[in-house]
Order: structure tokens, then C-alpha cells, then sequence
């Protein structure tokens, strides 16, 4: 038996027992704490804690699922790789540290989850090893090293209460000074695990990892880390709801921007991961936890699908990822097209599909709020934004023409590939109406004039129209519109964020080190120092080389000139 066989069917079998636990807490309201102490050290309590909650539980019975369906998936799309054993154990170990991170209430027990995310997400970017996988792992891991400093200061933060247990002090949320840095310090650590801004750059950067890994990382594990621990966290975010609803919503709009005039189909889906992190971020600046959990999960499950589907597309297009290639792949692969629409109309919000019931619901509740216009706009153009793209990549995909190879043989195969995909698809289906049964128990009655209820589908048919027409944009425009370009070009770069997050970040150190170099290291230093003795003390040699060799006149006068000397002195 494969690794591959092996890890999937452990998973799904602890998927079951996990979901059915996390029922039967929701129901009874139950919470179970396991605590094993490990050590004291000078009155502070070092201990190992395990938090059972209908919350906790349900997150991890979603990623053991979705790791099981990829794991499946890898069996077949990594089936050339010699290493494929290394790859599925990376996997393997990435998937525990997420669930360490999921189960501790205990904050050192979350860095060893949140290092441990770090460290196997830096391994499993540069596994194609390249220049462009290195970066991107250097990047990736350097961004996200920015939250791991700020969980440790937190962690001494913590150490006035006398026990890293934040559950133990949620009493002190409102009046304690310490305890309002300690959220600082954990909204900035999850604002860098989640990729918001100003670190949005190294999320499409990550693309670089193999497809499985994408699938995985940018649905329920690495990227809603840090989603998780502010929902954990999320009495200490009153104090700066403005600041991550700022956050949140111009996450949004960047990532939508970029999306609509990128060609690279992971990072058209990386950047709608982006893009509905941003949400899940503002509705927390709100204060409704459980509506962004609800998202967050719906969320895994379509975009886990999105990218197995977008996997099998660049694996039978001969590893091509640019979607002006891949015309007319409904007849090709109608399987994976037909899952690939679905969790793309779920991404949209479009009615009755599981992604509509979060984003409805959200929407909803965001025009309920006493906000002002602006934001109201700013989170419509993004929701129009996200509807947009999709139906941009849709026409790439389907109604153009097939520009691959001419001599082609791209087709469906049964195996492991589509029949993970077909699993994903039957749950992607169900999951937004039974979600909605399992955690809303009482029924909410959301009241809004008709033309605030019908504005979202309003939107919606907007950005069906714009992602048609932005998809007519080719390349040829650029002679006519040359300026346009210029500012295409911008917003593909999500402001020039990733040139501001590398060089902007190293400019001043690069800059440092070049004047260093320039001025002291082969300037001064070498002029004074090490060249500057060689050429003295060669001067000198050749100077009485010249003296000794050449005549026996000037010897001797010398030596006359040393015995006068010495009887004057004498």
C-alpha cells in the first residue's frame, strides 16, 4: 500500500469521528479541557492544553477532509514524482501543526503549531527547486517569520498573568493595558499569516508550491490560521475594529483589482483566497465571529475544489497555467469544468449555491450597520469585483477557442484525480444549507428596503457584464492605449506591493551595504590598510634594491654618512 492510501483513509476515518463529536457538543453547548502539566518554572505553570469545542472540532474534522480528498488527488497528480513519499509526509506534518494550532487554547502550543506552519510551508514552496520557488519561499517564510516574532512577544506579554492560557483571562480583556497590547500583538500575527496588507505579497507568490499544496494551503490551513486565532481572539479586537476594517476591506479591493487582469490561473484563485480573507477579516472588525467561521468553512471546501479542478486543467494542458491557452475545455474535460462552475458560482454568491448562504447573510448583516457610504461602496465594488473575474476565467475556459497544441490529445481520465474532485463536489453542494441548520439555530430575520435587498443581485449582474468585457481585453490594446496599459500593469501588481515587501523592505540595507562596500570595504579600508602597506613596503624594497644593485659609490657613502652619525651621538 501507498503513503498516499494509507494517510487518506487514517484521515477520513478521524474526519468522521471529529464531525460527529463536534455535533454532539453543539447540541449538548458542552466544552472539554484535557490539561497535562508539564513543568513549574519560578510559580509560572508550563502546560500542554487540548480545547474541545464544537468550534475547534468542526475546523479540524474540514481540514482533515479536505487534506484527505488532496492527499487522494496527489496519488495521481504527483504519480511521476521519485519523492512523491517525501511529498505526501510534508503534507502530513503540515496538516498536524494546523490541528495543534486548532486544538490549544495555550499560546506556546499555538507557536509550536504556527512555527511548525512556517517551517513545512517554506519546504513545500521550494519543492520544484528553482530560482522562482526559492523566492517565493524566501518570501513566504520571511513574511510570515513577522507573525512569529509578535505570538513571542505576546508570549512575555502574557507572562504578568502567570499562565499563557489566554481562555483563563478573559475578565481582563476590557480593563487590563497588557491584555490590549497582547491583541495588538496577535491581530498583526494573524494580519501576517492571513496575507492582508501590507504582507499580501507572498500569497500569490506561494503558487509556486505544487498544485495539492495550493489546494490545501489556500483553503482551510495555512491562510485561515490566522483567520482562526482572531475569530479565538475576538473580544480584543473592539479596541481596533476601524483599523481591520480598513484592512480588511482594501485587502478586498486590491486583490479583485489584480485578479481581473491576471492571466496565471493559480494566481487568479490565490487572489480570490486573498480576496475573501479580506471579507472574513471585515466582518470580524464587526464583531460576528460565528457569520465569519460559517464563511471561513464554506470557503475551504469550494476553493479546495477550485484548485484540484484548476490542477487537472494545467496537468492535461502539459503544465501550461496561462488561461489564454485553455479555450474550449468543455469539451475536453466536462467532469472537472462542470465542478470547477459550481465552486466558481459559489464563490460568486450566486443564489443556492453553498457560497451564497454565507455571502448573502454577510452582506445582509453589512447593510444592516450603522457604516458610512463609503465602505458600504468599497465592499460592493469588491463583492461586483470577485463576480467579475470568475466570469472572466469562465469565458477563458470555455467559450474561447482551444489555443494549446494542435496535435492534442487532452481528455478525462477516471482516476484518482476525478473521482477526489467528484467526493469535494458532493460535499461543496450540501454544505452551505446544512452548515446553515448545524450552527444558526434560531432564525434570523434580516428587514431591508427592497432596493438594499435587491442591490447585491444588482451587483452581481454588473460584474457578469464587466468580467465579459474585461475579457474581450487583448494584448494588441496596448499600441492605442499605451497609458492604460501602464495602469493595468499596476493593478496587477496589487499596487506594487510585492516590489514594496521585497526591495522596499531592503532598499535601505542593500543601499547600506553597497555604500559599505564601495566606500570602506574597497575604498578607505583597502586604500589605507592592506593595498596601502603592500605599496609602501614595495616602494621601499624596490628603492634599496636600486641602492644595493646599482652603485658601490652610493654604498659607501652611506656607510660614511652611518659613521659620521654615530660618532656625533656617541
Amino acid at each position: 500500500m501507498s503513503f498516499c492510501v494509507i494517510f487518506s483513509s487514517l484521515m477520513l476515518s478521524f474526519f468522521f469521528f471529529f464531525f460527529l463529536f463536534s455535533l454532539f457538543l453543539l447540541n449538548t453547548g458542552k466544552v472539554y479541557f484535557i490539561e497535562w502539566s508539564i513543568f513549574n518554572l519560578n510559580s509560572m505553570e508550563v502546560e500542554m492544553l487540548i480545547l474541545l469545542d464544537w468550534m475547534s472540532l468542526l475546523f479540524v474534522s474540514f481540514v482533515l477532509f479536505i487534506s484527505t480528498m488532496v492527499i487522494f488527488y496527489s496519488k495521481s497528480y504527483m504519480s511521476k514524482d521519485l519523492s512523491i513519499n517525501r511529498f505526501i509526509m510534508l503534507v502530513f506534518m503540515f496538516v498536524l501543526s494546523m490541528l495543534l494550532m486548532i486544538l490549544s487554547p495555550n499560546l506556546i502550543s499555538i507557536l509550536l503549531g504556527w512555527d511548525g506552519l512556517g517551517l513545512v510551508s517554506y519546504c513545500l514552496v521550494i519543492y520544484y527547486q528553482n530560482v522562482k520557488s526559492y523566492s517565493a519561499g524566501m518570501l513566504t517564510a520571511l513574511s510570515n517569520r513577522v507573525g512569529d516574532a509578535m505570538l513571542m512577544i505576546s508570549i512575555a506579554w502574557m507572562m504578568n498573568f502567570g499562565s499563557w492560557n489566554f481562555m483563563l483571562y478573559i475578565d481582563y480583556y476590557y480593563s487590563d493595558k497588557s491584555m490590549m497590547i497582547v491583541g495588538l500583538l496577535i491581530i498583526i500575527a494573524a494580519l501576517t499569516k492571513s496575507a492582508q496588507i501590507p504582507f499580501s505579497a507572498w500569497l500569490p507568490a506561494a503558487m509556486a508550491a505544487p498544485t495539492p499544496v495550493s489546494a490545501l494551503v489556500h483553503s482551510s490551513t495555512l491562510v485561515t490560521a490566522g483567520v482562526y486565532l482572531l475569530i479565538r481572539f475576538h473580544l480584543l479586537l473592539e479596541n481596533y475594529s476601524f483599523v481591520l476594517m480598513f484592512i480588511g476591506l482594501m485587502t478586498m479591493l486590491i486583490s479583485g483589482l489584480a485578479a481581473n487582469f491576471e492571466y496565471d490561473l493559480k494566481k487568479i484563485i490565490a487572489l480570490s483566497t486573498l480576496s475573501q480573507l479580506g471579507l472574513m477579516v471585515t466582518i470580524l472588525s464587526l464583531g460576528l465571529y460565528e457569520l465569519a467561521f460559517f464563511h471561513l468553512l464554506i470557503h475551504a471546501l469550494f476553493k479546495a475544489l477550485l484548485f484540484m479542478c484548476a490542477g487537472n486543467f494545467i496537468h492535461l494542458m502539459g503544465e501550461c497555467q496561462d488561461i489564454r491557452f485553455m479555450g474550449g475545455l468543455v469539451y475536453k474535460t466536462p467532469m472537472t469544468v462542470m465542478y470547477f462552475n459550481v465552486s466558481n458560482l459559489s464563490l460568486c454568491g450566486i443564489p443556492f449555491f453553498s457560497g451564497f448562504y454565507s455571502k448573502d447573510l454577510i452582506m445582509e448583516v453589512y447593510s444592516m450597520t450603522s457604516l458610512n457610504i463609503v465602505i458600504y461602496l468599497i465592499m460592493l465594488i469588491s463583492l461586483t469585483l470577485t463576480v467579475s473575474y470568475t466570469v472572466r476565467l469562465l469565458n477563458y475556459l470555455m467559450f474561447t477557442d482551444y489555443c494549446g497544441f494542435s496535435m492534442n490529445s487532452t481528455e478525462e481520465l477516471s482516476d484518482e484525480m476525478v473521482y477526489s474532485m467528484g467526493f469535494m463536489f458532493i460535499i461543496v453542494l450540501f454544505s452551505g444549507t446544512v452548515l446553515m441548520w448545524f450552527m444558526f439555530k434560531d432564525i434570523n430575520l434580516v428587514v431591508l428596503p427592497f432596493f438594499m435587498k435587491i442591490l447585491i443581485l444588482i451587483m452581481v449582474m454588473i460584474g457578469v457584464i464587466m468580467g465579459f468585457e474585461i475579457s474581450l481585453l487583448k494584448l494588441n490594446y496596448n499600441l492605442i492605449f499605451s497609458n492604460l496599459m501602464k495602469i493595468l500593469i499596476f493593478l496587477v501588481l496589487m499596487w506594487n506591493l510585492p516590489y514594496i515587501s521585497t526591495f522596499g523592505m531592503n532598499y535601505f540595507f542593500i543601499n547600506l551595504g553597497m555604500l559599505n562596500y564601495k566606500f570602506l570595504d574597497q575604498g578607505w579600508s583597502e586604500f589605507l590598510g592592506s593595498q596601502g602597506l603592500f605599496k609602501f613596503f614595495k616602494k621601499i624594497s624596490v628603492l634599496f634594491q636600486y641602492i644595493f644593485k646599482n652603485s658601490l659609490k652610493i654604498y659607501m657613502i652611506m656607510f660614511l654618512i652611518w659613521i659620521i652619525l654615530l660618532l656625533i651621538y656617541m
